[in-house]
């Protein structure tokens, strides 16, 4: 039988503007079943990063709920969360989240000194680094690496730990066309290793198309939940 890892339940994102009151999300319900490919598309503004954050647990919601691994987010405090996103959630963003000061092995190895992992950590990153094909960047600072050395490094941070579920958003977004290719292949790839569940922003319908199901926002709401017929 199918397993709910995400489970979103009448969520609702309303926020203080010029005018009173603005409403980001209405009333959004779906779940994501273990191994999925989900592209949540939609317009800028539509409210899809809003809802990723809120996904994650980086968010407050005014309404609704979020269950991940049969957790509700929102009735756990800030450290429970991330103690929780910890142990079962891998992240790549758009704007890379490098650590500046760290070399792209520290980088790396960061998830798994955080979680109190102690057993060949080293050899870990090492081996992730060697995989997305930065074996000879190992030491390496963020600030000498390209943009898309900095989303490999990223990408390999986000799967040492071989989490549940990666949330993506936008990881494409500040690469050319060529490297974004390159770097979306390559996180499809090592998601397809990794067993991963994938829930992905992007306002690329050729990337969302490699997913195995499209959710599409419009206004805040959910207006379209697709699933696919060829996944990745």
């Amino acid at each position: 039988m199918s397993t709910s890892i995400l489970a979103v339940e009448s969520l609702g994102k309303t926020v203080a503007d010029t005018t009173g009151s603005l409403t980001i999300l209405h009333d959004v319900t779906f779940s994501v079943t273990a191994g999925e490919t989900l592209a949540i598309v939609g317009a800028s503004g539509s409210g899809k990063s809003t809802l990723l954050g809120l996904l994650a647990g980086l968010d407050l919601p005014s309404t609704g709920s979020v269950r991940l691994h049969g957790q509700d987010l929102f009735r756990l405090d800030e450290d429970q969360r991330a103690a929780l996103r910890g142990r079962h959630v891998g992240f790549v963003f758009q704007s890379f989240q490098l650590v500046g000061h760290l070399t792209a092995l520290e980088n790396v190895m960061l998830p798994l000194e955080l979680r109190g992992e102690t057993d060949h950590v080293r050899e870990r990153a090492v081996d992730m680094l060697e995989r997305v094909g930065l074996g000879q960047r190992l030491s390496h600072y963020p600030r000498t690496l390209s943009g898309g050395e900095q989303q490999r490094v990223a990408l390999a941070r986000a799967f040492v730990a071989r989490p549940d579920i990666l949330f993506a958003d936008e990881p494409t977004g500040s690469l050319d066309t060529a490297t974004g290719e390159a770097v979306i292949a390559l996180m499809f790839e090592l998601n397809r290793d990794a067993g991963s569940t994938l829930v992905l922003v992007t306002h690329d319908r050729s990337v969302a198309a490699r997913c195995g199901r499209i959710l599409t926002i419009e206004a805040g709401r959910v207006a379209s939940d697709e699933f696919m017929d060829v996944g990745v």
